[in-house]
């Protein structure tokens, strides 16, 4: 075999690659775009979930959003504070207040206290129940139970507890994929500082809310009768409550007659619970030596 044979394609495709060298390295300078260094340093800021919360393709769409002003340096639902905080000083600017928000399932209707329309077994992903007469339980606007929500928990921050979705909310960082894909939507965010929520979502009258759960609103008015800070509204058969307002006290929780309205403190509440209940007691025990006197009054005039 002759020499030439070996050598002509090796020279060959070192001239091609130099030749194809030189012009990808006038191709870079032409084409260059100039990358802002403070996209690489919010990056690594960022915990790099590609969550997709903040409302951007993953941690690198954040990053350049932030970067030329059109997301603020708190957009990062994961991050919380101290992300913010450094992606704040990378673009020198005051991060502000921000407040915590967790995901929070707004249904008690568990096997226990939900009515069924009927019984299913096959059917396992929310979406397929929800279409099916809008789901097993009577109440149509309850949890479906299937545990879609769970499956695309990335944080481990959902479990079904007897046939029904509770979120642990030390684990959830709000990133939302929960509520995007329950098809009932009662999956709401809520300030972490809150203890109290009213967990229903039904829009029904009273009386059909009550024959088909033990806990959900009847739209009775006595939580708004009774907070002292007007924090809770009923408006479409429905209480909700203003984050803003509420303080927690535990009033209208142990006013609820059916258990609809949640707080994380049930100790307090069974403590209001007892006040109210010595308060009746008193008041009836009054009446009664009212009663009493009234009658002995009415043997002395005789």
């Amino acid at each position: 075999m002759e020499i030439s044979t070996v050598l002509t394609p090796m020279l060959f495709l070192g001239v091609a690659g130099a030749f194809f060298g030189v012009i990808l390295s006038i191709a870079s300078k032409v084409f260059y775009v100039k990358v802002d260094p403070k996209v690489a340093e919010i990056r690594d800021a960022l915990p790099g979930a590609n969550c997709g919360a903040c409302g951007f393709p993953g941690c690198d769409g954040l990053a350049e959003a932030i970067a030329n002003g059109s997301a603020p340096t708190n957009a990062c639902a994961i991050g919380g504070a101290e992300v913010a905080e450094e992606v704040s000083e990378i673009m020198g600017v005051n991060a502000g207040n921000i407040e915590r928000n967790v995901a929070c399932v707004l249904c008690q209707g568990d096997c226990d206290k939900a009515k069924n329309k009927y019984d299913y077994n096959d059917l396992v992903d929310c979406r397929l129940i929800a279409d099916y007469q809008q789901g097993a339980k009577a109440c149509n606007y309850g949890c479906c139970g299937g545990g879609t929500c769970v499956s695309v928990c990335e944080f481990d921050a959902l479990h079904m507890v007897n046939g029904i979705a509770v979120v642990d909310k030390e684990k959830c960082v709000a990133c939302m994929k929960c509520i995007n894909i329950c098809p009932k939507k009662i999956i709401k965010l809520v300030p972490y500082k809150s203890k109290t929520q009213v967990k229903c979502m039904s829009l029904d009258l009273g009386k059909v809310v009550r024959n088909n759960c033990k806990t959900g609103c009847i739209s009775c008015g006595i939580c708004e009768k009774n907070c002292p800070k007007d924090a809770i509204h009923v408006e479409n058969n429905l209480a909700s409550i203003d984050y803003d307002k509420c303080i927690n006290c535990g009033i209208c929780v142990s006013k609820c007659p059916t258990g609809a309205i949640f707080c994380e403190y049930p100790e307090r509440v069974e403590k209001m619970k007892q006040k109210e209940k010595e308060k009746k007691e008193k008041e009836k025990q009054k009446k009664l030596e009212e009663a009493r006197l009234k009658k002995e009054q009415e043997k002395v005039n005789a």
